[in-house]
């Protein structure tokens, strides 16, 4: 069982080389003109990446939850390295506008709080309870 374990952390690492790799080419890529033919190829093989890197990130998601990790604390710690990780990718994307990958709100449907919020003004402790009810 160790061995699936090992290789969780082997993907694990080849996906922080991936993100490196990929921080690395935004780096160059800010060097760019801001149009052109070669910026466009070098955004394009960016966002693959990203794509890429996503689907590494759900791929580790999955076996995370299937892993007999030996502690709670070491399951906390990759959970905790895996959302770091995602949401070091989210921002890559974002960086490269790939709303579709890093849109909330593409992901989960809008914004709803202000809503939400309106409708507790003024309402006391029972009022705020009947809502739940």
């Amino acid at each position: 069982m160790a061995s699936s374990s090992d290789s969780w952390l082997k993907e694990y690492n080849e996906a922080m080389k991936l993100a490196d790799d990929i921080s690395g080419m935004i780096s160059e890529h800010n060097s760019f003109p801001s149009s052109g033919p070669e910026t466009q190829r070098h955004a394009s093989a960016i966002r693959r990446k990203i794509t890429i890197l996503g689907t590494r990130l759900d791929s580790l998601q999955s076996l995370l939850s299937k892993l007999p990790v030996k502690s709670e604390k070491e399951m906390n710690r990759r959970k905790d390295n895996l959302a770091n990780l995602r949401s070091k990718v989210n921002q890559m994307a974002s960086t490269l506008n790939m709303s579709n990958f890093a849109n909330r709100d593409s992901l989960l449907g809008p914004e709803i709080k202000p809503d939400a919020m309106s409708r507790t003004v003024g309402l006391d402790n029972n009022g705020l309870v009947g809502l739940h009810g």
